[in-house]
């Protein structure tokens, strides 16, 4: 299929000068750690693009090219020792291919196509805060192309027209199924809800654990990371802190 690879990202900050360390415990209360995969499967695919989107993405048009995949996961087998045509790798280098097809599936994707769509908004007016609670997503470490996985906490504050729940889902998904840093997952998401859903304002909550620190270099298998990134009337006190707090209440 055609789809589009995003190069060059900007440097970005999440709230600069603002300390996060209070925070640092928000999610250990309401996050549970899920693998699963989420929803989204109508949202991927090629859809047009903006040449360059909040976050500073820039896109360029090539193809996934799933033969060329399984010819690189043959070649890193054959690198590591391994005999490529016994009987358990005969298809390892297929199935790799399909599933970073299925991981990469947002490359290219507009993460607010859905938030546009008819029917995509609840019939009320309201401009009160949302808040949406342990979505559980799964990305790719850009830097060692392993998995990093957790749940998302997102709010935000509505112009008038309040978005569906599954659309926030779905901006998720489309956003994590990238070679990421959790940082600008975050960042994605929040652009995304401002541009796509006009949110006054917005706030991510990134819970998660990396397979680049658990399984290789220091093996720190229960360690997780948690950002925060708020945007607009968001990132205002004492909204900002408030909205935290509900978060960190979890089921409680």
């Amino acid at each position: 299929r055609t789809s589009r690879v995003e190069v060059e990202p900007q440097a970005s900050r999440l709230n600069e000068g603002a300390d996060c360390c209070p925070q640092a415990g928000v999610c250990r209360v309401a996050g549970r750690f899920l693998s699963g995969e989420t929803g989204g499967e109508e949202n991927r695919g090629p859809k047009a693009h903006r040449d360059a989107d909040k976050a500073g993405r820039k896109v360029v048009d090539v193809s996934v090219d799933r033969d060329r995949i399984a010819a690189a996961v043959r070649e890193i087998l054959a690198a590591i020792g391994e005999d490529v045509t016994r009987e358990g790798l005969r298809e390892t280098p297929t199935r790799v291919a399909d599933a970073m097809a299925e991981m990469f599936a947002g490359i290219g994707v507009d993460a607010t196509t859905g938030l546009r769509e008819a029917g995509s908004t609840a019939d009320v007016v309201s401009n009160d805060p949302v808040i949406v609670r342990d979505l559980a997503f799964r990305s790719m470490c850009e830097h060692h192309l392993l998995p990093f996985h957790g749940v998302a906490h997102v709010a935000y504050s509505p112009t008038d027209t309040v978005v569906g729940l599954g659309r926030i889902a779905r901006v998720l998904e489309t956003v994590a199924s990238r070679p990421q840093v959790q940082e600008r997952i975050g960042i994605e998401v929040c652009a995304a809800l401002m541009d796509g859903a006009g949110a006054q304002g917005v706030l991510v909550v990134l819970d998660a654990r990396h397979d680049c620190v658990s399984a290789r270099g220091s093996r720190q298998a229960d360690a997780s990371a948690v950002t925060v990134t708020a945007t607009g009337t968001l990132a205002d006190e004492p909204i900002r802190s408030a909205l935290l707090a509900l978060i960190g209440r979890g089921d409680g």
